[in-house]
């Protein structure tokens, strides 16, 4: 029978090391001896095979490959693979989007659509988006859903890393240094280790640490730097011919001043309504009266509240904190008060057993992981002017050293009420008015300024912080035959935990703190309760325990149905059952000045995390369990020996998960559905002149239901599902005209798009391009609510005539929003829609958090509708042994999106990134000396994008690649 290779397919993207075809070319006479004629092997099927041969789409970098293609970490392989792109996102993460299709759902009850592994072992929650490859047998990248025999299900694709073993009876080390600009300083090193025999010990590992890559104009320090590095010890032990026992401990650890989003965006809007507008992303900050701390420590809220207004840290309708603020027009150039921290670490330990029973392999993989991370950064990466303060501040010292002023001259002052102000001015002006001012600090729960627990700046400071740790572990059994006939086949199970202890993003500043004490010690005042705030002080989404059950049940069968017709056909159950702990708080209740953890607040039973469970809960719990049947059909005929054609069907699944608890509570689902995937692929895998050119090309079409897509909505990420289509081509070339030279070209085209009438709110436009439609800012928890009809503007402007505030206003012209916009109380003007004194201005609707609208035909985000690359590599040899290598790389990346809503606003541009490297090797290849440039162009090419909150001001994040690197780089191996 043929190799029964029947899930991998693709090309070798390898720059040294000759496809598979280059055995055969040599048999037919193109028998240059300098060739390499080792096949890529994959292991997708879990058992060697020759990649080409097998009938799917993916592509595999073995080191030598890595080294050449200046592949470094998961980001630059989206430089080369065909419908491949790769971004940072916000909460500390990542997406690898294959075909369109990536980590597009946030959240820790989300599965990851591209599922990356270890030596074939899922891995949850790992930073190896974070460390640098070193010491790789191969990189392997599956494109479409893989399920019957990876893993996890996995819908978009698979990326496996496979380490380097042991080699047995040999002796052998390797060690490279490498000196770049920005002072970038990394090594590797690795040595094998006979022990007999039958045993060998191999270890491996790297450390980088280089200056930051911006600069920070507010302290001239530079930042966004790196310090990291990564140990790894294997073990194998062969007592005979059908036995090999495998063991991995792996540790990887990163300490320094990342910062997780490169710049912040905006089109500012000199309304305050949106904060920043829906037309263009501007080297802008956002307007800060948009802004929760502002609207909530605002005069006109203040005046509502019947709270003095000369407590009020500003108005609405005046001058905001970054009214005068430059934001610096280059990537690469912040303002910050705030020094970004960032630490991550990972352990993975893992056994491999490999046992051959006659004609059959019985594998047995287990492996156990920890991950954590936690990092902090300047919320809006800008500097507030505090000079808006000095009258609040000057008040909220008045009150503290005399009480609330009554106006009666025989008791000017309320007995005992300046004790509700001291607390307030110790904790946040402890020096004064005119001193620092000292904001809650979140490396500790719940403990803010209130509880003694603060960090003091001359500017007011906003800062947020991403932290999780998680366990995981998983057990997997594979028995595989090998029988000479025409029938083969695999059955495999696996049982995965992973367990999230503690995952929380706090988001902190100066007017949060100030608005949870002012609102708090009135409510407290009043209702003669002791001295009090509203805790949090601090914006909290905490989710306290998560944890995720999963087993799958899976099997092949592999049928010669002739000698050149091979079927495969595969199936799989999937069983994931997943429950959580969680609760979203900021002001949500009273809490003592002195009490210390504000959850033993005497007032805490005031709290609500639940709102769909009676009663007050201080946690929502919820569990949910998802189960499917996928499979896949494969057919692959060869033409020849050198060319098979091939047509697939699968079934890919994602399973669905809990959105977290929201804070205000708005009309969302608790839970969101799974994912299905209907993928049908045909495929052409050729060699030609006499395994000079090898050419593959891939056609796909995905049918998609229930894609899980993220948006914010009152603070939180939560998730929906929409329907879509997508369909794409990718070819793919390696040309080896002779052994000197070596070009590999790939190109793609990508059509991802919403299907079917998909109806949502934009977060950038809550009125929907409704010119009839009001967006209203809540003054009372600064979200975002549209008021729609005829009258709408004039029923907004009678309302809030009563409430003190102004009518509404137009937008600026290119803004790309046709409502009007107006400060308000999103509550009150919802009530007022049944009063019959508006009936005349006909029917009145609120929409939180605003009007809906259709989605169908829009294109999916991150996915480049084109995709282009070509690397050239010309091998010169010497008589004495020596070769010079030069290479040069260039890769093109189509225009894109970075939100499902589109539009200009939402835009990436094309970028091109160009690589180049020239290598002196030694005799026999012992040493060498490498110089390199990444990034030749210094392009400041942006990969993603997200949209905050309307609470926060409707800035975008954005996330870019690093900027032109060079250096040099030396090596040698014994």
């Amino acid at each position: 029978m043929r190799v029964r290779a029947s899930l991998l397919a693709g090309i070798c993207a390898s720059a040294i090391s000759f496809p598979a075809f280059a055995q055969d070319a040599a048999e037919d006479g193109f028998d240059d001896p300098r060739f390499d004629n080792n096949v890529i092997i994959v292991t997708a099927q879990r058992q060697n095979q020759s990649l080409q041969e097998v009938p799917i789409a993916v592509s595999a970098f073995d080191s030598e490959a890595l080294e050449a293609q200046q592949i470094e970490n998961a980001s630059d392989l989206q430089l080369t693979l065909p419908n491949v792109s790769f971004t940072k996102s916000n909460f500390t993460s990542a997406s690898f989007t294959i075909r369109g299709i990536g980590d597009l759902c946030v959240g820790v009850t989300c599965d990851s659509a591209t599922a990356i592994h270890t030596n074939g072992s899922p891995l949850f929650g790992t930073r190896l988006f974070e460390t640098e490859y070193f010491d790789l047998e191969r990189v392997e990248v599956l494109r479409g859903p893989q399920g019957t025999l990876f893993g996890r299900n996995a819908t978009s694709g698979v990326v496996n890393v496979v380490t380097a073993k042991p080699e047995l009876g040999t002796f052998g080390a390797a060690a490279e240094f490498e000196y770049g600009n920005y002072n970038s300083i990394k090594a590797k090193g690795m040595v094998n280790v006979p022990l007999g025999d039958t045993l060998a010990f191999r270890a491996a590992g790297f450390y980088l640490n280089r200056d930051g890559f911006t600069d920070n104009l507010y302290d001239n320090s530079d930042i966004d730097g790196r310090d990291m590095y990564a140990v790894r010890g294997s073990l194998r032990f062969e007592p005979t011919a059908d036995t090999t026992l495998d063991l991995m401990a792996f540790y990887f650890r990163e300490n320094d001043d990342r910062l997780r989003i490169q710049k912040q965006a905006c089109q500012r809007d000199p309304t305050g309504v949106l904060g920043c507008l829906n037309n263009r992303r501007d080297f802008d900050s956002t307007n800060a009266n948009s802004t929760l701390g502002s609207v909530l420590s605002s005069v006109e809220l203040f005046r509502i509240q019947g709270i003095p207004e000369a407590l009020a840290l500003g108005s609405v309708y005046g001058p905001d904190g970054y009214a005068n603020f430059d934001e610096p027009n280059d990537v690469r150039t912040v303002n910050t008060a705030f020094t970004p921290e960032y630490f991550a670490d990972e352990l993975q330990l893992q056994a491999h057993l490999d046992q051959r029973i006659g004609p059959m392999n019985l594998s047995l993989t287990g492996i156990y992981q920890e991950t954590s991370v936690d990092s902090r950064q300047d919320y809006n990466l800008g500097i507030l002017d505090r000079s808006g303060y000095a009258g609040a501040l000057n008040t909220l010292a008045f009150f503290a050293a005399n009480g609330i002023p009554t106006g009666v001259p025989a008791q000017p002052f309320v007995p005992g009420s300046n004790a509700y102000f001291a607390p307030i001015a110790n904790a946040l002006i402890p020096n004064g008015p005119n001193g620092v001012l000292c904001t809650s600090d979140n490396d500790a729960g719940n403990l803010g300024a209130f509880e003694g627990n603060s960090i003091c700046a001359d500017v007011p400071l906003a800062f947020d912080r991403s932290s999780q740790e998680q366990t995981s572990w998983s057990g997997e059994a594979i028995l595989s035959s090998d029988f000479d006939g025409p029938f083969n086949f695999l059955l495999g199970g696996i049982y995965a935990e992973s367990e999230v202890g503690e995952n929380s993003y706090y988001v902190n500043n100066f007017g949060l703190d100030y608005a949870s004490a002012i609102l708090g010690t009135f409510a407290a005042f009043g209702a003669g309760a002791p001295p009090s705030y509203l805790a949090t002080s601090m914006y909290r989404n905490n989710t306290t325990d998560f944890k995720l059950e999963s087993f799958g049940i899976f099997g092949e069968v592999y049928v010669d149905i002739t000698d050149r017709l091979q079927f495969t056909g595969g199936i799989r159950y999937n069983d994931d059952s997943k429950s959580v702990a969680a609760r979203t708080t900021y002001a949500s209740f009273l809490n003592p000045f002195g009490n210390g953890e504000p959850f033993t607040s005497p007032f805490v039973g005031s709290f609500d995390a639940d709102a769909g469970t009676p009663g007050n809960q201080l946690l929502q719990q919820r569990e949910v369990s998802f189960d499917a049947i996928t499979g896949r059909a494969v057919l692959d005929f060869a033409i020849s020996p050198d060319n098979n054609l091939y047509f697939s069907y699968s079934r890919g699944y994602k399973s669905g998960g809990i959105n977290p608890p929201l804070s205000p509570v708005f009309a969302v689902s608790e839970s969101f559905d799974s994912e299905k995937i209907d993928a049908f692929e045909i495929g052409s895998k050729n060699s030609f002149l006499n395994g000079a050119a090898q050419v593959n090309l891939t056609g796909f079409y995905y049918k998609y239901k229930g894609l899980q897509l993220s948006r914010i909505v009152a603070r939180t990420s939560v998730n929906d599902t929409i329907d879509a289509n997508i369909w794409g081509v990718e070819l793919e070339t390696i040309l080896r005209p002779s052994y000197n030279w070596m070009v590999n070209m790939n190109v793609s085209y990508l059509n991802a798009k919403v299907a079917g009438d998909q109806f949502f709110s934009n977060p950038r436009d809550p009125g929907g391009g409704d010119p009839d439609a009001v967006i209203i800012k809540d003054l009372s928890n600064g979200s975002l609510c549209a008021v729609t009809g005829a009258g709408a503007n004039a029923f907004v402007g009678a309302v809030n005539a009563g409430l003190g505030l102004q009518g509404p206003a137009a937008f600026p012209a290119d803004g790309g929003i046709a409502s009007t916009g107006a400060f308000s109380i999103c509550s009150v003007l919802d009530a007022q829609t049944a009063n019959p004194a508006f009936a005349a201005l006909g029917p009145i609707d609120v929409l939180s958090p605003g009007v809906e609208v259709n989605l169908r035909g829009n294109r999916l985000p991150q996915a480049p509708e084109y995709k282009a690359s070509v690397g050239v590599q010309y091998t010169a040899d010497f008589d004495n042994g020596m070769s010079l290598v030069p290479r040069f790389d260039l890769a093109y990346t189509g225009e894109q999106y970075g939100n499902v809503f589109n539009g200009n606003v939402n835009r990436i541009e094309p970028f091109v990134q160009a690589n180049a490297s020239i290598t002196l090797n030694g005799n026999d290849n012992r040493w060498f000396v490498r110089g390199f440039v990444q990034n030749i162009f210094d392009s400041d090419s942006v990969t993603g994008l997200y949209v905050t909150d309307a609470s926060s001001g409707n800035f975008t994040n954005i996330f870019t690649l690093d900027p032109r690197r060079y250096g040099i780089a030396i090596g040698a191996k014994f």
